[in-house]
């Protein structure tokens, strides 16, 4: 069974449905790119799976250690790079303030969290910044 599959809307939109769980949701063209960003575009998508990856695997790992993890809070800025056109840099900002974690824990957490399959998965030329309040 195929991951997601894709029907092409017109206009520079795209559908997209997770077959595992029937989930949809549209890509649109950034304004910068012909479209009219009336929703996430793909690299948009692609920022986005990057933090939330971090956050996922933050999560196992607590599970995993038996660590509380009750509260993140997070955002990205994509900026992107022409010739050729691709996202060169990412800033991630993650507020994981409240979960009380010793800074022994905090390092083994960023250390877990950024050797997320997203992050695994990039090219190593994407500069990626993030900055972790505890």
């Amino acid at each position: 069974m195929a991951t997601a599959t894709l029907n092409y809307l017109g206009d520079l939109k795209c559908e997209l449905k997770h077959e595992q769980s029937g989930t949809t949701m549209v890509t649109s063209a950034p304004v910068d790119n012909n479209g009219d960003g009336s929703s996430f575009s793909p690299t948009d998508m692609l920022a986005s799976a990057y933090m939330s990856c971090m956050v996922t695997i933050i999560g196992i790992y607590c599970d995993q250690n038996k660590l509380p993890f009750s509260r993140c809070v997070g955002s990205v800025n994509k900026i992107m790079e022409s010739g050729p056109r691709r996202v060169a840099q990412l800033d991630i900002e993650l507020d994981l303030e409240g979960n009380n974690w010793t800074s022994e824990q905090q390092a083994r957490i960023i250390k877990a969290a950024e050797a997320c399959p997203v992050a695994k998965s990039v090219s190593d030329a994407m500069i990626i910044n993030i900055n972790y309040r505890f």
